[in-house]
């Protein structure tokens, strides 16, 4: 990658995909496999507005959310696919989209390191299955969390892996990370790529990728929120 080059990524799925008609209290996930033409059609707004990097409708797609709804195997496998026929003949690739666990990891919760390195084992390993290009674990706030997601992509998978940590205004994530430990933890553990999403708009997040400007010479992600729905308006 030449210095100062910029890769564009996509914006929102959950919010385009209630604009395409998922009905209110589904998965996301599951469109993978009851209307992945709709999936399909959002990543491929985003290739043709200029999108380099996708990222796949997974985000909650691990057994802990599913249950028994879906196996994890075949709902990534169909996310992949989805984003690939919106990908194809382009030069934009496919990010597998692993987000948070939804439960904590001992000890503020009782989810075991072991427990979720070994979930996230089973979506990394689906998602190198089925194509994808890199991985990227997103809106992450607990390090150790991040450690069991890195390392299980590291071990199961030769796929470049990018993480990105939501933070809050106090400059720290909602389990109290600053952005000197991300920096120097998931540096040393050997991720390809680092930085922000969620959260906060790109003005609140400048000053926290100043910052971790100082503490990486690793390429840097921005993906910042858009704004907050109008408590009145809902616009």
């Amino acid at each position: 990658m030449k210095t100062n080059e910029f890769i564009f990524l996509d914006g929102g799925m959950g919010t385009m995909l209630q604009a395409a008609g998922l009905p209110v209290g589904m998965m996301p996930e599951l469109w993978n496999l009851t209307a992945p033409e709709k999936v399909t059609a959002v990543h491929r707004q985003y290739v043709e507005a200029g999108s380099q990097i996708v990222y796949t409708n997974t985000f909650g797609a691990n057994r802990l959310k599913l249950g028994e709804k879906a196996g994890v195997d075949e709902v990534v496998s169909a996310a992949v696919r989805a984003a690939k026929a919106a990908t194809a003949g382009t030069n934009a690739r496919v990010a597998l989209d692993v987000g948070p666990l939804g439960q904590l990891l001992e000890p503020l919760g009782t989810l075991t390191f072991e427990e979720a390195y070994d979930i996230f084992r089973e979506i990394v390993a689906a998602g190198e299955k089925a194509g994808a290009d890199l991985v990227v674990i997103e809106t992450e706030s607990d390090l150790y969390e991040v450690k069991a997601a890195v390392l299980a992509a590291k071990e199961h998978t030769d796929l470049p892996v990018w993480v990105t940590m939501t933070f809050e205004a106090t400059g720290r994530t909602f389990l109290g990370v600053s952005v000197g430990a991300m920096a120097l933890t998931l540096d040393g553990l050997g991720v390809d790529a680092l930085g922000f999403n969620c959260s906060l708009g790109p003005k609140q997040l400048m000053p926290m990728v100043e910052e971790l400007r100082r503490w990486t010479d690793l390429p840097l992600i921005l993906k910042p929120n858009a704004g907050l729905p109008d408590p009145e308006t809902g616009a």
